[in-house]
């Protein structure tokens, strides 16, 4: 790839006045916020929602820690605790974990980065908060209305035959899916149409490629959750035998459609976090992405693969010997592209000039929780030994360590990387390394443990245990503590660093994505003063002093890392080996 990066000359320049204004200043009344069509804004608007459900759900996850750390009933009832899990399970996965990173972030970044003014259709974005928010709002009717008690996948024919919230929990989620494949649709069109002249498909940022095969994912798979639930609401409603075997229905259809789209779903979760991770990788051990064909395509393929092994989530389920067979072996596959990722991670490490920043603590601690995450699913993805495993808290500590310990560990390195750029503050580095500490520490305090139980026989979903899990039930509880002060914490310091932090420069982190070096401290509302011309590729580390500098055209902070010197016997770089891709 070549060395600089230009601006297009445009035939209007921004005056003093206009230059002290940024996104969030620019209008300041509720309505500008409410009705705002900017990208920038709309992600803000799903930082705060989803921060609230997170905090929501978190809660619950406590309460129900605290119920097992005895194995008599502690704070709640059966019937209490089957509401309490099943609502974290829902705002979790549903409400939480599938729109995280594509609305929060995604809406943020994905323009900036592609140097485009903002995504292909502003008002179909407001439109997926909307809908969003009205996902939301049935839920909360859900509680009013008896809560919900079948666990977070509904399985009928229980779900279909119980009263309460059923019905409304599962209105929200087929209203909360149109959200997601609003955003997918805009971010496919935005990725095609709107990139800046010279941002061909070898030069987007992996964080790009992620989100771009979410996208796929949330367009091909939402429809099927969507349609399942509204299958469900039609036999609840009008007793139309479809799920139900007193009806003439068949339960196990239900998980065939359940588990098309969730296993889908889970990529959702994961893919972005990919992206993120190659970001943070790459900046903080300031070198270029071992392997960047490598790493982008096999987003996709992750993406294509996932849809087909939704069997694996069956193995008991009474489907076809033929059919497990089958699924496991596709199962084995999906780790192929997983596998590219994590040793092309652990190459762009290899002999880099590593930042140990907070956000930089974050992905190493991805590397090593995704991992255990990676290796526990091929261990249910053995038929033999699924068996053993199935509806055990092995499959809940795996869970767990793949969409709390990869999705959610991203996503907090993610919004500590991208805080200076989103608030124009920087946090105090200290306690975010604290926080990182405490987060790593207390997740696998928590979920460890689980794995340990699920292994000697523990079943999921129980409010109950046998004595001789007591010692490992506490051990994840108090993890579960350690963990929440660890979340408190970053609530904390964001807060204070809204109100109190110093001004971040346009690039504290030495960064060479367009984001940090083509814009001001804080983006203005229309992302770029000229439309960049780009004639590099997004991890050009060694151009960042003489090119990039803070994005103001300041040289970087002494605290930035440079690029490694080479080795005095290396031979140096010829300058056709960087115009390849």
């Amino acid at each position: 790839m070549s060395t600089t990066t230009h601006d297009a000359p445009v035939a209007d320049e921004v005056g003093p006045e206009a230059e002290e204004t940024n996104y969030l200043n620019h209008e300041t009344s509720v309505w500008s916020w409410l009705t705002t069509k900017d990208h920038k804004r709309i992600g803000v608007l799903y930082c705060v929602s989803l921060a609230l459900v997170f905090l929501a759900a978190g809660v619950l996850a406590l309460l129900m820690r605290a119920e097992l750390s005895g194995s008599g009933e502690t704070l709640m009832g059966n019937d209490t605790y089957n509401q309490v899990f099943t609502m974290h399970g829902i705002l979790m996965v549903f409400l939480f974990l599938v729109p995280s990173i594509p609305a929060i972030l995604g809406n943020f970044v994905l323009p900036l980065q592609i140097g485009a003014k903002d995504v292909a259709f502003p008002k179909l974005n407001l439109a997926s908060w909307y809908v969003y928010m009205a996902g939301a709002i049935l839920t909360i009717a859900a509680l009013l209305t008896g809560g919900v008690d079948t666990g977070w996948t509904f399985y009928t024919p229980y779900s279909s035959t119980t009263g309460g919230g059923v019905l409304w929990m599962t209105a929200a989620i087929f209203v909360a899916g149109f959200a997601s494949i609003f955003t997918g649709i805009n971010f496919i069109v935005t990725v095609h149409k709107m990139r800046a002249p010279g941002m061909t498909w070898n030069r987007l940022p992996l964080f790009i490629w992620g989100l771009y095969a979410t996208s796929i994912v949330q367009v091909l798979a939402t429809p099927v959750i969507g349609i399942t639930m509204m299958l469900l609401i039609l036999e609840q409603t009008m007793q139309i035998g479809i799920f139900d075997p007193a009806l003439g229905g068949d339960p196990v259809l239900f998980q065939h459609f359940f588990w098309f789209y969730s296993h889908p779903a889970v990529y959702i979760m994961i893919l972005p976090a990919f992206g993120i991770l190659s970001e943070l990788i790459a900046t903080f051990s300031r070198s270029r992405i071992f392997g960047y064909r490598a790493i982008a395509l096999s987003s996709v393929a992750i993406a294509m693969l996932g849809f087909l092994v939704w069997g694996h989530h069956m193995f008991v389920s009474g489907q076809s010997a033929i059919s497990s067979i089958v699924f496991s072996l596709i199962t084995y596959l999906i780790g192929i592209p997983s596998g590219i990722k994590v040793f092309n991670w652990v190459a762009t490490l290899y002999k880099g000039s590593i930042w140990l920043q907070t956000p930089m603590l974050y992905a190493l601690s991805f590397l090593f929780l995704f991992t255990i995450g990676g290796f526990t699913g091929i261990m249910v993805g053995v038929l033999a030994v699924d068996v053993q495993l199935h509806d055990t808290y092995y499959v809940v500590g795996h869970f767990h360590y793949v969409m709390m310990g990869g999705s959610v560990v991203a996503l907090l390195g993610g919004m500590h990387y991208w805080w200076p750029k989103i608030t124009g503050r920087m946090y105090n580095e200290t306690l975010g390394k604290i926080a990182a500490g405490l987060v790593f520490l207390g997740f696998n305090l928590t979920f460890f443990p689980q794995l340990v139980l699920g292994s000697r026989g523990m079943p999921r979903r129980y409010a109950n245990y046998a004595e001789r899990f007591t010692d490992l039930h506490q051990l994840s509880t108090y993890g579960s503590w350690v963990l929440g002060a660890g979340l408190f914490l970053i609530l904390g310091y964001a807060l204070w660093s809204l109100a109190y932090g110093e001004e971040a420069p346009a690039n504290p982190w030495g960064a060479t994505t367009l984001e940090w070096t083509n814009v001001a401290a804080v983006p203005d509302h229309h992302n770029f003063e000229r439309t960049p011309l780009v004639t590099r590729g997004p991890y050009d580390f060694h151009l960042a002093d003489e090119v990039f500098g803070g994005g103001d055209g300041t040289a970087l902070g002494e605290d930035v890392p440079r690029m490694p010197e080479p080795a005095p016997d290396a031979p140096s770089e010829d300058p056709a080996e960087t115009t390849r891709t």
